[in-house]
């Protein structure tokens, strides 16, 4: 909509955005959990059309700011805004008190026109939010609903570590994946069907999040394993994206259990892929 917007009007589309989380500020334990990174969503924006990524350092100073000196200080006299699309539910200034008419009453008086992004709904009762999308991710796993709430796959990207071996020995051998950021979400414990990319090639592989309770394990893992030789991948950086979710995990009583169960999840994944170019 900005775009369209944008382009109609002979303006320079930009996003602005903030280097961190309000909250980070002023709440030095608090950890988030991002659904993408600042590199992540800058690449993201640029392919919808946005032709700049203005991030702006999120101080004390920043937040003490009255929406209409936001507006004045930061949109207006040093980035030019002639037109602010707003979030449909998007609140700003040290108090968040003020809304959508507000902002409109201080463009008016700024030279900014200011309008409303539109809400995207799941379904008649639900609107798409940030919070939504975390339930879906960390609470079901719902990965595969993913391209409808966040018009994309889910993606976690990392370096491959050295592990344990496990999967090696059960015929499985798997890339333990470090995340790039500690902050990127992880999405519900299971097994799941994804696609790996590294050095250029999308290869079909499947996933597992989890503690690896068969083996009496405490720490979470990440494990892929490409259903392809593919070398070594020590060092290598791998960006999986989810597809679908295959089961939950599970503790098994035997490694030959968990191994039939494997072989299980190999054709499962194939068969979802097959389809899925």
């Amino acid at each position: 909509m900005m775009v369209c917007q944008a382009r109609q009007r002979g303006l320079k589309p930009i996003a602005v955005t903030f280097d961190r989380l309000p909250r980070q500020l002023f709440d030095p334990t608090f950890h988030p959990q991002v659904l993408s990174t600042l590199e992540e969503k800058t690449a993201c924006l640029k392919q919808l059309g946005v032709e700049e990524v203005i991030v702006i350092p999120f101080t004390h100073q920043l937040a003490a700011l009255s929406a209409e000196a936001f507006m004045r200080e930061i949109l207006r006299d040093q980035l030019s805004v002639k037109l602010l699309v707003t979030g449909y539910d998007n609140r700003f200034g040290h108090d968040r008190s003020k809304g959508f008419d507000d902002y409109v009453r201080y463009g008016q008086r700024l030279g900014i026109d200011v309008v409303k992004g539109d809400v995207a709904m799941m379904d008649e009762q639900m609107a798409v939010s940030s919070t939504v999308i975390r339930h879906l991710l960390t609470d079901e796993g719902k990965v595969e609903a993913m391209p409808d709430v966040l018009t994309r796959r889910y993606t976690l990207s990392g370096r491959v570590v050295s592990g344990e071996h496990i999967g090696h020995s059960l015929g499985f051998p798997t890339a333990n994946l470090e995340p790039d950021s500690q902050e990127k979400l992880i999405p519900a414990s299971g097994a799941y069907a994804v696609w790996a990319i590294t050095d250029g090639y999308r290869m079909p592989a499947m996933m597992n999040i989890g503690t690896r309770p068969t083996f009496k394990g405490k720490q979470q893992t990440l494990e892929v394993h490409i259903l392809k030789d593919v070398g070594d991948l020590y060092g290598k950086s791998i960006t999986v994206e989810f597809v679908s979710r295959l089961r939950a995990e599970q503790r098994f009583d035997t490694r030959e259990a968990l191994i039939a169960q494997l072989e299980r999840d190999r054709q499962a994944t194939e068969d979802i892929l097959l389809n899925d170019k």
